[in-house]
């Protein structure tokens, strides 16, 4: 039984509903693709392919690409339909810039709420990543999304993780479609554990500048958006990141 089906008799007008977990199942399945670059930044979500695509009726896909909206990841264009969401590049700074508030509340909160199974599981997430080479069965951008939403959940306040989730999600679909070597991505991936070392309290660097420096890795003035912009450093230091990441072939 789809979501086409209907009951007979009396309540023969009346759609069955979709079963949760196939609401579920067809929105994770269509997130991760959005994530993992499959379906590119304003590329166009048809309702009667994914149908095809996926072997059911259009009824779960039209509400998973509602929910998909919600969280940010497609957008609806009047009279066209359903497209992967595409940012420009203040769209990315404006996000980072409330990422450096959020995030840094939820470093704070996770080395707060720290245990030895919970710095075992994040030190284990931040040694796969600085092990990771070429051609590893581990998905890079999958390893990187499951440190943060770690970290986030670890920080107790649900309504702070789901916030960060939907922002981070966005950024990480866009990052993800960037043509980068393996160079950049090992690069990335290598540049966790100042991070770590401030929920386990082994670094005097703030959570603030801690963050501010892990986006730097990737994007530039991530804090051009928020008060924290006034306090960074201005000239060869504030330049510093950005001559490293080129260094490395980073953009």
């Amino acid at each position: 039984m789809d979501g086409n089906s209907t009951l007979n008799g009396p309540e023969a007008q009346r759609p069955i509903a979709t079963p949760t977990t196939l609401k579920a199942h067809v929105f994770n399945m269509l997130r991760e693709a959005i994530i993992s670059g499959r379906y590119k930044p304003g590329a166009r979500l048809n309702e009667s392919q994914l149908a095809r695509e996926f072997n059911i009726s259009r009824i779960p896909i039209r509400e998973a690409l509602m929910q998909l909206q919600e969280h940010g990841l497609v957008m609806n264009h009047e009279r066209r339909g359903m497209f992967v969401t595409e940012l420009t590049d203040e769209d990315v700074q404006r996000i980072n810039s409330l990422r450096v508030v959020l995030e840094a509340e939820a470093l704070k909160l996770c080395r707060a709420n720290m245990t030895k199974q919970n710095a075992a599981k994040l030190t284990n997430l931040v040694e796969q990543m600085e092990a990771w080479e070429d051609g590893a069965e581990i998905d890079a951008a999958a390893i990187d999304l499951e440190f943060h939403r770690t970290l986030w959940a670890l920080a107790g306040n649900p309504y702070l993780t789901k916030t960060l989730d939907s922002l981070s999600t966005v950024l990480f679909a866009h990052t993800a479609l960037e043509h980068v070597s393996n160079e950049t991505i090992k690069w990335r991936l290598n540049h966790h554990r100042g991070l770590l070392d401030v929920v386990l309290g082994k670094s005097d660097v703030s959570p603030e500048d801690a963050v501010i420096s892990h986006l730097r890795v990737s994007y530039d003035e991530p804090e051009k958006f928020s008060s924290y912009a006034a306090e960074q450093p201005a000239g060869p230091e504030a330049d510093a990141p950005r001559a490293k990441r080129k260094a490395a072939g980073v953009k």
